[in-house]
């Protein structure tokens, strides 16, 4: 199957749509056995666990952002080279502040690493500001929605465990949007040569 093209109209829906699924994937550690895992492996086990999910279908859900050939083996090795620091610097962040400026610094944090490992890749490093920006961008209200979301269905959660589980994914579902999002944008404006960046 053919990848999308830097210029293709529907790849900031393919990220977007990738990204939902694939952080909905990620999250189902967490919405499913969340306690157990914290209990058996500490609360950054868990979210290793998490992180595994993500790695491993990160690829199939959205190695057509890159264009070229091998596209899933060259997405793999991006995903799992820019992910994992961006994992470690968010739980960092997370677990020193906790709360709301736990999440934002873990946001930040965590784009930044993000950013510094796509612009080192394609050797861009100019870009390194806007790549964070524009992660942040789509990251920042993608999980802010999804907290938000998780907490006006969990006040329902105690009725039933199965919309304990599904307010737990509806954080998955809008910061996989913002996740998906901002990797669509970030490579498409990596993979756009430097000599034509002006006439975009």
């Amino acid at each position: 199957m053919p990848t999308l093209s830097t210029h293709h109209p529907l790849r900031l829906l393919y990220g977007t749509l990738g990204g939902i699924l694939l952080s909905i994937a990620g999250f189902l550690p967490w919405a499913l056995a969340g306690r157990p895992l914290t209990r058996s492996f500490g609360e950054a086990g868990m979210y290793a666990v998490c992180a595994l999910a993500f790695l491993a279908l990160s690829a199939p859900l959205l190695h057509r952002l890159l264009s070229g050939p091998n596209s899933l083996r060259r997405f793999y090795a991006l995903f799992i080279a820019s992910f994992v620091p961006y994992s470690i610097a968010w739980t960092i962040g997370w677990m020193a502040l906790r709360g709301h400026p736990g999440s934002a610094a873990g946001l930040l944090l965590g784009c930044l690493a993000m950013a510094l490992v796509l612009c080192a890749w394609f050797r861009r490093w100019s870009l390194i500001p806007l790549i964070t920006l524009a992660l942040l961008l789509f990251q920042t209200p993608g999980y802010f929605l999804g907290g938000w979301a998780y907490g006006a269905l969990g006040t329902f959660a105690k009725a039933s465990p199965t919309l304990a589980i599904f307010a737990k994914l509806s954080w998955g579902l809008f910061f996989g949007a913002g996740l998906g999002a901002g990797l669509a944008i970030a490579l498409h404006r990596l993979q756009t040569p430097a000599t034509t960046e002006g006439s975009h």
